[in-house]
């Protein structure tokens, strides 16, 4: 087996020194301190076993409406975004449309997903204010931005002789799309909605906090009012939604892939 260069392993070092020293500067500049931790985990663990317990029960209906209020705004918001996304992610695959087409469609989705869905409630909520409106609307933009990519490297990756097997049948684009593209990416679109969705309860759950509604509205309210016994319960629901999605998720992911 022959040995490293001399030369591999100078480039080996560098990198690991260059790795390390960037690692160093960013633990410093985020002003990480191993005291703090130490001291602040024990204040962690006393905010959960003392201060929200016994918790605090709201009423059943209050609980209930807001669970359904997040369950609305996710269910409502990946389907719309996943409405867009997979025309816009067509249009973005540089093997299905010209290259004026796919550039400027790629460049929207990119600029979509650089915007994260916190900013965008915020700005939906001052267009259109409170509620589980705009948390809606920026679950929504941001699953376009994020499933349009998804598509567009899923029909990037179909296997183009399918393709040219149906066309050279005389069958129109739309056929073609019909039974050549469909069949191929129609698994992997929908696995890649289930795990949007999974994403998408836990967002609808923080945009409460910055007044989208549902339960994260009503975890910002108790902790302002340092009501953290009544927090808890909403909490313990927030875990549960966010588990069951993922169930929900792995279990189509495990039919369809």
């Amino acid at each position: 087996m022959p040995r490293p260069s001399v030369g591999r392993w100078v480039v080996w070092i560098g990198l690991f020194t260059t790795l390390s020293a960037f690692l160093y500067w960013s633990f410093l500049g985020s002003e990480f301190s191993a005291q703090r931790l130490w001291r602040g985990v024990p204040q962690l663990v006393s905010l959960f076993s003392s201060r929200m317990v016994p918790p605090e029960w709201p009423a059943a209906e209050t609980l209930w409406q807001a669970s359904l209020e997040t369950l609305h705004t996710v269910v409502a918001g990946t389907f719309l975004g996943a409405l867009f996304a997979y025309p816009l992610g067509v249009l973005a695959a540089s093997n299905w449309t010209p290259t004026w087409i796919q550039l400027p469609t790629k460049a929207v989705l990119a600029l979509i997903r650089s915007c994260p869905v916190l900013l965008l409630a915020l700005l939906f909520i001052s267009a259109f204010g409170l509620g589980a409106f705009p948390g809606m609307l920026a679950i929504a933009i941001h699953s376009i931005g994020v499933l349009g990519r998804y598509v567009a490297e899923e029909v990037e990756a179909t296997d183009p002789r399918a393709l040219r097997a149906i066309k050279g049948t005389g069958a129109s684009k739309l056929q073609v799309l019909q039974h050549g593209l469909v069949p191929q990416v129609l698994p992997q679109m929908l696995a890649h909605l289930a795990i949007r969705f999974e994403m998408n309860v836990r967002d609808a759950t923080i945009l409460g906090v910055v007044g989208g509604g549902g339960l994260g509205f009503y975890v910002l309210l108790h902790i302002k009012q340092f009501h953290w016994e009544r927090t808890g319960p909403f909490l313990l629901v927030i875990v549960l939604l966010v588990f069951g999605s993922e169930m929900l998720s792995w279990q189509i992911r495990k039919r369809l892939l």
